[in-house]
């Protein structure tokens, strides 16, 4: 059922639905992922010469997103392929109203599996750039758990869609 505006705005932010908890915190992970990936982007875009990270050897985002490979997927930095990313998954979350695992199944599972792919993406990287350059950045260790923790949150509102599909009660 295709809600008007105004109940959606009311229901996102003042409703109490079975998933609304998961969908926030859901949103809070992506935004603070999309924060830093914000940092990023302005580095690798040359707008921030430096970035701020305390003195820990390992630590070292100069070499890690500085490096060719980090603008090496479609000739762009990969902080803002990031964020574009981020963007999709935000809209997922916030896609339609409260009851939407029953009446828009398909948006509960699609963030399902966005944020299955996601997570993959992130578990891999933090390897990559240790290997690749025995250093990791700050920021993507922020952005790492960031999308991490996103799957298990929309997990449930999933299931109840799948369940929904399937005809279970």
């Amino acid at each position: 059922m295709k809600m008007n505006a105004h109940e959606l705005s009311r229901d996102l932010r003042d409703g109490t639905g079975d998933f609304l908890g998961h969908r926030r915190a859901a949103a809070s992970l992506t935004l603070v992922g999309m924060a830093s990936l914000a940092s990023l982007s302005l580095y690798q875009m040359g707008i921030f010469k430096r970035l701020a990270e305390p003195p820990i050897p390992v630590l070292d985002a100069r070499k890690v997103n500085g490096s060719a490979e980090a603008y090496g997927i479609l000739n762009t930095p990969d902080a803002v392929l990031g964020l574009g990313s981020y963007a999709a998954t935000l809209g997922l979350i916030a896609m339609s109203g409260p009851d939407r695992a029953r009446s828009q199944a398909w948006i509960p599972l699609a963030l399902a599996a966005k944020s299955s792919l996601d997570s993959f993406q992130a578990g891999s990287l933090p390897r990559k750039s240790w290997f690749k350059f025995r250093a990791f950045s700050l920021y993507s260790l922020v952005t790492a758990p960031c999308t991490f923790f996103v799957l298990p949150v929309v997990l449930p509102e999933a299931r109840a869609a799948w369940k929904k599909l399937k005809g279970f009660r």
